[in-house]
């Protein structure tokens, strides 16, 4: 009888391409299964996407206060300062790529864009995030108290960003703010991608009330309303009209490639919001944001929106970028007593098409202008943000 005697080299060959086999054939498998979401021990991220002078700001501070959120504002502010490129087309990749490893608690690549002995008050407007006031990233705030904004700047300014990395890591949440994107097709990438659960919430408002904030900050903005126009290192003048323009043109073709004719992936994954809903209703509205994103609303935190959206304070140009108690719904119709007519004529003219699709009535005079009593803004019940069926619509005339 033949006998087969295997040497121990055969063996060892034998069992490898074995091993081989059986991968190749589980990751087929795993080709022909359908994807699941894979985000580590279920942590959710939170894009806020909106633009400039929208009531942002406001809206990222109602989740960097929630216990179990890491949050940060624009960092995309670093890309635009840090590359010179002629404008936002030409950033939107590098931005994306930056979102990305940040929503997977990787901070090391905000070192491209930071000076090299960088500390956390490098990172724009770094004291806006309770995280990092809060432990692991500074003992100030304990993670159930609201922060002090003041107190964070003088007592949280830690040398590197190690304590930040680790404090984005301990939260179930990782919410960006980002007023960058006009549209939402470079974002696709981080929405098939199994290892982050992204969540979008688009804040739009009435342009007209973005036209009359924005002169509070015309200096700031400089700069990057020569990058909306493509004209990135110009000095740009006379833009605000070009630019709020473009700002319209993107929130039609985000609503329209979220909501009218939405890729399947995207569904459930996209909630607009109109910042006038917000402030007239804000418990109902945050609360609702939050069931969105699973977060849960507390009392604490209700008590704290209720106040900063009921105050006294009307805003003006040395609060254009802080949250402070005002009486949110006088503030967003303050463009009608305080803008003139044929100012508000040219706004509408450059925004018509958007502001008809996302609810905003025009005025036909400076006496329907300044009437208070009549509702500019429609409701809600009249007019549905929901989704509809993939059909082909022709873009409304901007």
């Amino acid at each position: 009888m033949l006998r087969c005697r295997l040497i121990p080299s055969a063996v060892v060959t034998l069992m490898l391409l074995q091993g081989v086999a059986m991968v190749l054939l589980f990751g087929w498998y795993g080709h022909l299964m359908p994807s699941t979401s894979t985000a580590p021990q279920g942590k959710v991220h939170v894009l806020l996407l909106s633009s400039w002078r929208s009531g942002s700001s406001f809206l990222g501070q109602v989740f960097s206060q929630h216990p179990s959120v890491f949050y940060l504002m624009e960092p995309g502010w670093h890309v635009w300062t840090t590359l010179r490129q002629p404008g936002a087309r030409a950033l939107r990749m590098a931005l994306r790529d930056l979102m990305r490893s940040i929503f997977q608690c990787d901070l090391s690549v905000l070192e491209a864009y930071t000076p090299d002995q960088r500390n956390v008050s490098n990172l724009f407007m770094w004291s806006n995030s309770r995280a990092l006031c809060s432990p692991p990233a500074c003992p100030l705030t304990p993670r159930h108290s609201f922060s002090n904004e003041t107190e964070c700047r003088r007592r949280c300014d830690a040398r590197g960003l190690q304590k930040a990395e680790e404090a984005c890591h301990s939260y179930s949440h990782v919410v960006l703010k980002e007023v960058r994107f006009f549209e939402l097709e470079s974002l696709y990438p981080l929405l098939h991608d199994p290892t982050i659960d992204l969540r979008i919430i688009h804040l739009i408002r009435d342009p007209r009330a973005v036209a009359k904030s924005r002169e509070q900050a015309i200096r700031a903005l400089l700069s990057d309303n020569a990058l909306v126009l493509e004209k990135g290192g110009q000095k740009v003048t006379d833009s605000d009209l070009r630019v709020l323009q473009e700002v319209c043109r993107s929130h039609v073709r985000i609503y329209e490639t979220a909501m009218l004719k939405p890729p399947d992936f995207l569904r459930g994954r996209y909630k607009m919001v109109r910042y006038e809903d917000m402030v007239r209703d804000p418990l109902e509205e945050i609360e609702n944001m939050y069931k969105f994103v699973d977060l849960e609303m507390s009392p604490q935190l209700q008590d704290w929106i209720y106040k900063v959206t009921h105050g006294k304070g009307k805003g003006s140009r040395k609060e254009a970028f802080k949250i402070t108690s005002r009486n949110a719904e006088d503030v967003s119709q303050a463009w009608r007593t305080t803008l003139s007519h044929n100012t508000v004529k040219r706004i509408q003219q450059v925004c018509k098409g958007a502001m008809s699709l996302l609810g905003y009535q025009l005025v036909d005079s400076e006496k329907e202008q300044k009437r208070l009593d009549l509702d500019l803004v429609v409701s809600r019940k009249r007019y549905q943000f929901s989704w509809l069926p993939a059909i082909t619509t022709e873009s409304p005339m901007l």
